[in-house]
């Protein structure tokens, strides 16, 4: 499970310009309604190709209302998913480091994610997520590492500007029901990352472990090949993803998982997490060596 497909994702890169004009009129007007109008006719068509590196003043800022990201954030999801007709467990651990690597020009934090199946490590990922100058987050890419028994199996690393991928939007800054799908980031065979996002509700109430939650984000995540199986991401306020749940009758792994913990590491623990990463980066330039191995190297993060 990847919780930024970006995971850390993974919109529609303008929805500032539908702010903007809101601001400019009256909302009696129907200048607004020409704007909501031409806001929509704009993200029908916009994907992960309107990229834009220009657009990221202030990149590894990552302080969107609904994703906010600082290092040492620290998030522990549990839950459970179907495999092999048999129900299991799953637990996500997610830690912000503080790290920073350039992806085609955008400074971008460094987020490690651990996947344990049935209490076993299943996958070891470096997701990288930068923000935009208009508040969108994005996923520029990921380095995930498989494991079989505890061997390495594989690792299909994706980068923005490297063999075909581009950057998708995990999450925009003003989410809003009614507005178009958008692209999470494209990556070719063998890959395959054709995911796409699409604010599904606005406004929810949710509880989990860690708490209940107000004025919560639902983004539906999807494969166009799939019409009915949809992920769906929580996002509560100044926290970021709260739980995953599932829909749709060709949802095959109905997974579920709720954030059980939210909490700041220490200053050794964060040099611990550090650690972690830079010891699964120097993996990655000896496996990913047509893609991964073609970016400089994560540094201490950078503003």
């Amino acid at each position: 499970m990847r919780l930024r497909r970006t995971h850390l994702a993974s919109i529609a890169l303008l929805l500032v310009f539908w702010a903007s004009a809101c601001a400019a009129t009256n909302s009696e007007s129907g200048t607004e309604k020409n704007s909501e109008r031409n806001q929509s006719e704009h993200l029908s068509t916009i994907g992960a190709k309107d990229f834009d590196p220009t657009n990221f003043d202030h990149s590894t800022t990552v302080d969107n209302k609904w994703f906010t990201l600082e290092p040492g954030d620290h998030s522990v999801f549990e839950g459970s998913a179907i495999d092999d007709g048999q129900r299991i467990s799953r637990r996500v651990v997610s830690t912000v480091t503080d790290l920073s690597k350039v992806i085609n020009g955008v400074n971008s934090m460094v987020v490690l994610e651990r996947d344990y199946t049935e209490g076993e490590l299943v996958e070891a990922e470096l997701a990288f997520v930068a923000q935009d100058t208009y508040g969108n987050v994005w996923h520029m890419g990921e380095y995930p590492e498989e494991y079989d028994d505890g061997t390495l199996d594989k690792a299909p690393a994706w980068v923005h500007g490297l063999k075909g991928a581009t950057a998708g939007i995990t999450i925009p800054a003003d989410p809003r029901e009614g507005t178009a799908a958008y692209a999470q980031g494209f990556a070719p065979a063998p890959i395959d990352w054709v995911d796409r996002g699409r604010v599904y509700k606005t406004g929810q109430r949710t509880c989990v472990p860690a708490g209940c939650y107000e004025d919560v984000v639902v983004i539906e995540e999807f494969e166009e090949n799939l019409p009915d199986a949809f992920q769906d991401k929580y996002y509560a306020p100044g926290v970021g993803v709260v739980r995953v749940g599932w829909r749709g009758s060709a949802d095959e792994s109905k997974e579920t998982l709720e954030l059980v913990k939210a909490s700041q590491l220490s200053p050794a623990e964060l040099t611990d997490a550090r650690a972690g990463a830079l010891e699964l980066e120097d993996r990655a330039y000896r496996s990913s060596k047509d893609v991964y191995a073609q970016t400089p190297r994560a540094q201490e993060r950078l503003t």
